[in-house]
Protein backbone atom coordinates (compact mmCIF):
# COMPACT_ATOMS: atom_id res chain seq x y z
CA UNK A 1 0.00 0.00 0.00
CA UNK A 2 1.48 3.35 -0.96
CA UNK A 3 1.04 6.49 1.15
CA UNK A 4 -1.45 7.76 -1.46
CA UNK A 5 -3.64 4.67 -0.92
CA UNK A 6 -3.65 4.94 2.87
CA UNK A 7 -6.66 6.46 4.62
CA UNK A 8 -6.10 10.05 5.73
CA UNK A 9 -5.97 9.07 9.42
CA UNK A 10 -2.94 6.84 8.77
CA UNK A 11 -0.76 9.64 7.49
CA UNK A 12 -1.63 12.17 10.21
CA UNK A 13 1.58 12.58 12.23
CA UNK A 14 0.64 11.47 15.74
CA UNK A 15 3.01 10.69 18.58
CA UNK A 16 3.61 7.01 19.36
CA UNK A 17 2.68 5.27 22.60
CA UNK A 18 5.35 2.66 23.37
CA UNK A 19 5.09 0.13 26.19
CA UNK A 20 7.70 -2.61 25.73
CA UNK A 21 11.03 -2.98 23.97
CA UNK A 22 10.69 0.52 22.47
CA UNK A 23 10.73 2.19 25.90
CA UNK A 24 13.84 4.16 26.90
CA UNK A 25 16.58 1.80 28.07
CA UNK A 26 15.18 -1.17 26.14
CA UNK A 27 16.84 -2.75 23.10
CA UNK A 28 14.50 -1.50 20.37
CA UNK A 29 14.54 2.05 21.72
CA UNK A 30 18.25 2.17 20.95
CA UNK A 31 17.76 0.59 17.51
CA UNK A 32 14.69 2.50 16.29
CA UNK A 33 14.16 5.67 18.34
CA UNK A 34 17.48 7.02 19.61
CA UNK A 35 18.26 10.29 17.85
CA UNK A 36 14.87 10.41 16.11
CA UNK A 37 12.70 11.78 18.90
CA UNK A 38 11.79 15.31 19.87
CA UNK A 39 10.13 14.34 23.16
CA UNK A 40 9.67 11.26 25.35
CA UNK A 41 7.30 11.53 28.29
CA UNK A 42 5.49 9.13 30.64
CA UNK A 43 1.95 8.17 29.68
CA UNK A 44 -0.62 5.44 30.11
CA UNK A 45 -2.90 3.74 27.65
CA UNK A 46 -6.37 3.34 29.18
CA UNK A 47 -8.70 0.46 28.38
CA UNK A 48 -5.88 -1.99 27.66
CA UNK A 49 -4.13 -4.93 29.33
CA UNK A 50 -0.54 -6.07 28.84
CA UNK A 51 0.45 -9.66 28.11
CA UNK A 52 3.86 -11.28 28.11
CA UNK A 53 5.12 -12.45 24.73
CA UNK A 54 8.24 -14.15 23.41
CA UNK A 55 10.67 -11.46 24.59
CA UNK A 56 8.27 -8.56 24.04
CA UNK A 57 4.78 -7.67 25.25
CA UNK A 58 1.38 -7.33 23.62
CA UNK A 59 -1.21 -4.72 24.56
CA UNK A 60 -4.80 -5.90 24.17
CA UNK A 61 -7.97 -3.79 24.33
CA UNK A 62 -9.71 -4.30 27.69
CA UNK A 63 -12.11 -1.78 29.24
CA UNK A 64 -10.90 -0.63 32.63
CA UNK A 65 -7.31 -1.80 32.17
CA UNK A 66 -4.19 0.36 31.92
CA UNK A 67 -0.85 -0.07 30.17
CA UNK A 68 2.16 1.98 31.31
CA UNK A 69 4.58 3.41 28.76
CA UNK A 70 5.93 6.52 27.10
CA UNK A 71 4.58 8.98 24.59
CA UNK A 72 7.17 9.49 21.84
CA UNK A 73 7.11 12.51 19.54
CA UNK A 74 9.21 12.13 16.38
CA UNK A 75 11.91 14.63 15.49
CA UNK A 76 10.78 16.90 12.64
CA UNK A 77 11.70 15.26 9.35
CA UNK A 78 12.03 11.78 10.90
CA UNK A 79 8.32 10.92 11.14
CA UNK A 80 7.80 9.04 7.85
CA UNK A 81 10.94 6.95 8.27
CA UNK A 82 10.12 6.23 11.91
CA UNK A 83 6.53 5.24 11.09
CA UNK A 84 7.68 2.85 8.35
CA UNK A 85 10.35 1.33 10.60
CA UNK A 86 7.96 0.79 13.50
CA UNK A 87 5.33 -0.72 11.20
CA UNK A 88 7.95 -3.23 10.00
CA UNK A 89 9.13 -4.01 13.54
CA UNK A 90 5.57 -4.57 14.73
CA UNK A 91 4.68 -6.65 11.65
CA UNK A 92 1.89 -4.27 10.72
CA UNK A 93 1.04 -4.38 7.02
CA UNK A 94 -1.97 -2.07 7.00
CA UNK A 95 -5.53 -1.90 8.35
CA UNK A 96 -7.23 -5.27 8.60
CA UNK A 97 -4.43 -7.22 6.90
CA UNK A 98 -4.49 -10.93 7.86
CA UNK A 99 -0.68 -11.06 8.30
CA UNK A 100 -0.64 -8.39 11.01
CA UNK A 101 0.84 -9.37 14.36
CA UNK A 102 -0.06 -5.93 15.74
CA UNK A 103 -2.58 -3.36 14.54
CA UNK A 104 -1.59 0.32 14.65
CA UNK A 105 -4.51 2.25 16.12
CA UNK A 106 -5.05 5.90 17.03
CA UNK A 107 -5.89 5.74 20.74
CA UNK A 108 -6.23 8.28 23.54
CA UNK A 109 -3.33 8.22 26.00
CA UNK A 110 -3.02 10.05 29.30
CA UNK A 111 -0.13 12.17 30.52
CA UNK A 112 0.59 12.28 34.28
CA UNK A 113 -1.21 15.65 34.51
CA UNK A 114 -4.39 14.02 33.14
CA UNK A 115 -4.33 15.60 29.68
CA UNK A 116 -5.34 13.33 26.84
CA UNK A 117 -3.18 12.93 23.74
CA UNK A 118 -4.19 10.93 20.69
CA UNK A 119 -1.31 8.64 19.71
CA UNK A 120 -0.51 5.62 17.58
CA UNK A 121 -0.47 2.45 19.69
CA UNK A 122 0.36 -1.02 18.43
CA UNK A 123 -2.15 -3.49 19.87
CA UNK A 124 -2.24 -7.23 19.30
CA UNK A 125 -4.08 -8.11 16.09
CA UNK A 126 -7.48 -9.80 16.68
CA UNK A 127 -6.37 -13.46 16.43
CA UNK A 128 -3.30 -12.83 18.58
CA UNK A 129 -5.43 -10.94 21.11
CA UNK A 130 -7.93 -13.80 21.28
CA UNK A 131 -5.16 -16.32 22.00
CA UNK A 132 -3.65 -14.07 24.67
CA UNK A 133 -7.00 -13.58 26.41
CA UNK A 134 -7.59 -17.35 26.40
CA UNK A 135 -4.15 -18.62 27.40
CA UNK A 136 -1.71 -15.72 27.78
CA UNK A 137 0.08 -14.42 30.85
CA UNK A 138 -1.10 -10.97 31.84
CA UNK A 139 1.53 -8.62 33.26
CA UNK A 140 0.20 -7.30 36.59
CA UNK A 141 -0.03 -3.50 36.66
CA UNK A 142 0.45 -3.27 32.87
CA UNK A 143 4.11 -2.22 33.17
CA UNK A 144 6.67 -4.13 31.06
CA UNK A 145 9.56 -2.69 33.05
CA UNK A 146 8.10 -4.01 36.32
CA UNK A 147 7.06 -7.46 35.09
CA UNK A 148 7.74 -10.35 37.47
CA UNK A 149 10.16 -12.11 35.10
CA UNK A 150 12.45 -9.06 34.83
CA UNK A 151 15.69 -9.69 36.67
Amino acid sequence: MTPVERPLEEVVPLPFFVYGTLRPGEVNHALFLRGRTLAEEPAVLPDAALYDGPGYPFAVHRPGGTVVGELITAEPGAYAELLAGLDRLEEYEGPGRPGNVYDRLARPTLRPDGTTVRAWAYLAAPLVARDLREAGTEIPGGDWLRRPSRA
